[in-house]
């Protein structure tokens, strides 16, 4: 007898991976899994920014740059994420660079946020350390 399956098991991930959400970037927001590679923290992060999930965002945020909070309301909708590049940043790294492009939507306005974000690795964790607007 087949299970039915959550919707957010199904449905595909904000990040554009093309994987399910529960597959993808749900194992690391929801179900507390580290992402093992500076690219899955990057996309984590920015399915936490579309959830508006400040306590993931704050989470994986290098604690020398990281806000003592942030302030998702009034946030935009987000539309996609293309992953343009990557540096580094895999299993093995210590750091490491991913430049993407993602879309958005405010107040019915069109948006492109371009950057270099750079991740640095401590205790085996990824953190967000800052980007570069391009």
């Amino acid at each position: 007898m087949a299970t039915q399956k959550s919707a957010t098991e199904e449905t595909v991930c904000p990040c554009g991976s093309e994987a399910t959400y529960f597959q993808c970037c749900g194992r690391y927001l929801s179900d507390g899994e580290i992402p093992q590679s500076a690219e899955q923290l990057m996309r984590s992060r920015y399915c936490g920014f579309v959830a508006g999930d400040d306590a993931y965002l704050l989470a994986t945020w290098h604690p020398f740059t990281r806000p003592s909070k942030i302030r998702l309301d009034g946030q935009p909708r987000w539309l996609g994420l293309s992953v343009r590049a990557t540096e580094a940043g895999r299993v093995d790294d210590e750091s490491g660079s991913v430049e993407f492009v993602a879309r958005f939507k405010v107040d019915g306005k069109g948006h492109r946020l371009h950057e270099i974000s750079r991740f640095v690795k401590i205790d085996g964790r990824w953190y967000y350390l800052d980007g570069q607007h391009l």
